[in-house]
């Protein structure tokens, strides 16, 4: 009998390790943790860790934990900490128990450093940061042994004793494990696992000086919580060997079933810059308007522009997991969002570029209710309620004076049917100065309301309008790709594959039942794209939209 749940899903490695473990007994249960960072808002690249571990739990009836690595206090916030608890709510998960800090295990971390200590397998080092460096060798010559690699464990019980009380400046000593200096792998060359930083932690307060170094922390916090499989992505690979060796030196596990790393492949996406530091850097010099800019790869940033959990669980589930290291285009996140947006999005009308329309055999002062689907396959999301009158407004790119035969919009003679309304005819128009049409003037056939006209008669063209009277004043921002290289990481300065036109603002209109639009809440303008009202800048008096995604993939 399977262990997981009935419903298919894509295999994968790290479900055959699970599989495998609990066939053969070595575990009796699943038990997973994501384990981020306090030191920036999660990003595209952590939804992936996020739906795996969480997945993996869910789909096997096993527990996930949420514990945050909190070793470095200087880059940490506690405003992290609660993005980071918000995005894993809104993608669809929830931690097992009590969110869990690395720094709940300070304490037990200490007394950890101090067996270690005692075995004789970690010393105090005063070599500052280059000597550390010049002493650790290069990838093709092993590195040479600490001077202080052989004080007694006596003295080091001392010297750490001291660290710990502050007695030594930042820099000045750091514990080292006593590993092999001509290991074939950096991270097994006496690597530190504890320095001191005088700095406030946002959990622990000023209780501590000294903190532990993220690979003596992990493994041993992924012990004490009994998590069964530590999933990590492939720059951990190497580390995996000291994650072991830490586990292996300290009597408290020893079992045969402890937890165990196992390593897949990170997501590199196109056009997106995955390190939180990179990320920070254009926060704090204002390249963007926040961590939440929609145009941002983080997750509040995709939630501000319209994305849907939905959407990111299937984009997830699409990649895959693997130990392949490849680079994802940009567009099936495109078509995952788009794909979920028209099963489910209602429709709307708005007119970005707009242009007045005059119906000059339309009845002056007189306004009429129309009636149109909110979604043209969903009959339970209902009508929504249109206004129509003399003065219209449509979009300045839907007209012509003249055009070929591929044009099937307005042009001057011919005639087109707006959209849930009736069908018109371009007679003239005006134009200013410059030659740009500011009026269109119009007749209308008043039999040729709805999809049936009463005539029979086919228009080729169908086109998106707003009344004049009723429509609501909009901002719309048009959100493009942050950069315009497909690796931006591979640039020597983010600014130089910086996309000056990643937002372009435009002011329009849209049809007035938009004017209590939800924040967040995509909707389709039709023959525009998907839009949701801003979150933190849109309001009944001052409508935002951000534009989600295109109706149609524009690389194509």
């Amino acid at each position: 009998m399977s262990h997981v749940d009935t419903e298919v899903r894509p295999s994968n490695f790290i479900r055959n390790i699970i599989d495998e473990d609990l066939e053969s007994g070595k575990h009796t249960r699943v038990h997973t943790r994501f384990p981020p960072e306090p030191n920036g808002y999660l990003h595209i690249g952590h939804a992936k860790s996020i739906c795996l571990n969480f997945g993996l739990a869910q789909d096997y009836k096993g527990l996930c934990n949420l514990r945050f690595d909190d070793t470095n206090p200087e880059k940490e916030d506690i405003d992290y900490v609660n993005s980071i608890q918000a995005d894993v709510h809104w993608l669809g998960f929830q931690w097992d128990g009590e969110i869990r800090y690395s720094s709940n295990y300070f304490d037990q971390l200490h007394q950890y450093a101090v067996e270690l200590i005692n075995k004789g397998l970690a010393y105090v080092c005063f070599l500052n940061g280059e000597q550390t460096r010049e002493y650790r060798g290069t990838l093709k010559e092993p590195g040479k042994n600490s001077p202080y690699r052989d004080t007694f464990v006596e003295e080091n019980l001392e010297l750490f004793e001291k660290m710990r009380k502050g007695e030594f400046k930042e820099g000045e000593c750091a514990l080292r494990a006593k590993i092999d200096m001509a290991s074939p792998f950096m991270c097994m060359r006496d690597p530190v696992i504890y320095r001191i930083r005088f700095a406030h932690h946002h959990q622990t307060g000023d209780k501590w000086c000294i903190y532990p170094m993220y690979d003596f922390t992990h493994c041993i916090s992924d012990a004490l919580e009994d998590i069964t499989h530590s999933l990590c992505t492939l720059e951990f690979q190497d580390n995996r060997r000291l994650y072991d060796w830490v586990l292996d030196n300290l009597d408290d596990f020893q079992a045969p079933n402890r937890t165990r790393q196992y390593e897949f492949s990170r997501l590199n996406l196109e056009y997106t810059l995955m390190s939180k530091r990179k990320l920070n850097d254009l926060v704090v010099r204002g390249l963007v308007s926040g961590w939440d800019d929609p145009r941002m790869p983080t997750i509040a940033g995709l939630r501000r522009r319209g994305y849907t959990p939905a959407a990111i669980r299937e984009f997830c589930r699409r990649i895959g997991v693997t130990k392949q290291e490849n680079m994802v285009e940009v567009s099936m996140l495109d078509a995952c969002i788009r794909e979920e947006l028209n099963e489910h999005a209602p429709r709307a009308m708005a007119v970005i570029n707009p242009v007045k329309v005059i119906i000059e055999n339309y009845p002056e002062g007189q306004v009429e209710k129309l009636s149109a689907p909110a979604h043209p396959t969903i009959e339970s999301m209902g009508e929504r309620e249109l206004v129509f009158g003399r003065e219209l407004y449509i979009d300045a790119d839907d007209f012509r004076e003249e055009a070929n035969k591929k044009y099937k919009r307005l042009i001057q003679g011919k005639e087109v049917r707006l959209r849930n309304a009736y069908v018109i005819k371009a007679e003239r128009c005006d134009k200013d100065e410059a030659g740009n049409v500011t009026t269109i003037y119009c007749t209308y056939d008043d039999q040729t309301l709805g999809k049936n006209p009463a005539d029979g008669r086919k228009v080729k063209g169908v086109i998106h309008w707003v009344e004049a009277t009723s429509a609501v004043p909009a901002e719309f921002r048009l959100y493009d790709r942050l950069f315009n290289q497909p690796n931006p990481a591979a640039a020597e300065t983010v600014d130089e594959v910086l996309n000056p036109k990643s937002l372009v603002v435009k002011h329009g209109l849209v049809e007035p039942g938009l004017v209590n639009a939800e924040a967040e809440k995509a909707y389709q303008f039709e023959r525009e794209g998907y839009f949701c009202a801003d979150s933190k800048d849109s309001s009944p008096e001052h409508l935002v939209f951000n534009l989600t995604v295109a109706l149609r993939d524009s690389s194509n």
